[in-house]
């Protein structure tokens, strides 16, 4: 499910039965989960599961003198659990603790209590983990423990994040290069240690920037952005803010105002230019030719037309525009691709006359 879809689930599901959120890292699971419960009116309360100890669930024992006058063990539930007023409990990362504190969380889990203390009514208990396939921190969750909730997939998703980035104040430029470029937004974590693109990184590189102030120069961008995001997308966003300084923009090149820059220094503005009309033509052309409308006609034709004269500047760069993705598969409509084909040698033709 994407975040948009994720609270009307929580305020149906969660009030009834404990629910686990899996996803990436850096997607925002716990920035929901907060929202949430500010959202229903109740303090969330947040163990991190990595930094746990199982004393920290069930407490520690004191003695404790009955009316009888007998002395008696007792455990005595962690401070921040032991409430009187219903509360959201976050177990975050729980699928990274250990085997010991994950058995410490089955009773809280299933019975929502921890020795005699019992959560109060209308108390709500979610979870978060990442996958194995993350690269991060995690152990297998036991089955005893793992049947205890109800289990939800959260994947990014681009439009919701542009829908919230706007009124939270997220950088224009980031905002504006994440608008052309959604398919940026997330990629899967690397297996070697370095930055990788996701909602939060690309959200700490919005403070990096409005931290530093409207002085901050070209080369400062291309620094913090390669601190916070992947390498290929720290340099296409270094040379999406070029564009924006030196007055670059891909619309002028489709209305046919401007043309493709050709300087020696201005190679990497050609690649995030090519890049742009690579995505424009994924996102607005349609499967089918027939039918297509007149708009998405014009865009193929000049489309053509703009990878004639971009192949005559960098083949290579002309050639990344009609790729596919990493396994081959074909993101442009074929019958687009196919006119590519057929026409190239009659614009190559018509530019060399």
């Amino acid at each position: 499910m994407t975040p948009a879809q994720l609270p009307e689930v929580l305020l149906r599901v969660a009030v009834v039965r404990p629910v686990h959120i899996w996803g990436p890292p850096g997607i925002g699971k716990s920035t929901l989960v907060g929202d949430f419960a500010a959202e229903v009116g109740l303090d969330c309360v947040s163990l991190l599961g990595t930094q746990l100890a199982p004393e920290d669930i069930s407490g520690v024992p004191q003695i404790v003198l009955g009316a009888d006058g007998v002395a008696r063990s007792r455990f005595a539930p962690p401070e921040m659990i032991a409430r009187t007023d219903p509360f959201v409990l976050f177990l975050d990362e729980l699928n990274g603790s250990s085997a010991e504190v994950q058995k410490a969380f089955y009773q809280i889990v299933l019975d929502r209590r921890i020795g005699a203390y019992e959560l109060p009514r209308s108390t709500i208990v979610i979870a978060a983990g990442n996958r194995a396939t993350d690269q991060a921190v995690v152990r297998p969750m036991s089955s005893a423990l793992a049947n205890r909730f109800v289990h939800l997939h959260l994947a990014a998703n681009a439009r919701d994040w542009l829908a919230w980035a706007g009124p939270a104040g997220i950088h224009p430029w980031v905002y504006d290069y994440l608008g052309n470029r959604p398919d940026q937004l997330w990629v899967a974590p690397p297996k070697t240690e370095e930055p990788f693109s996701t909602p939060r990184s690309w959200h700490a590189l919005s403070d990096a920037l409005h931290s530093w102030g409207p002085d901050v120069s070209e080369d400062q961008v291309r620094m913090l952005a390669h601190g916070c995001v992947s390498p290929a997308h720290a340099a296409s966003f270094a040379a999406f803010v070029r564009t924006r300084l030196h007055a670059y923009d891909l619309e002028p090149i489709l209305k046919g105002d401007a043309g493709w820059p050709t300087a020696a220094g201005d190679r990497d503005i050609l690649y995030f230019l090519a890049m742009s009309l690579r995505a424009r033509l994924i996102k607005e052309l349609p499967a089918e030719r027939r039918g297509a409308p007149a708009s998405a006609v014009r865009l193929a034709h000049r489309g053509k037309d703009l990878i004639t004269s971009l192949a005559e500047l960098s083949l290579e760069y002309a050639q990344l525009v009609v790729a596919g993705d990493d396994e081959g598969n074909a993101l442009l409509p074929t019958w687009f691709l196919t006119e590519v084909v057929r026409d190239l040698p009659r614009l190559v033709a018509a530019r060399s006359a």
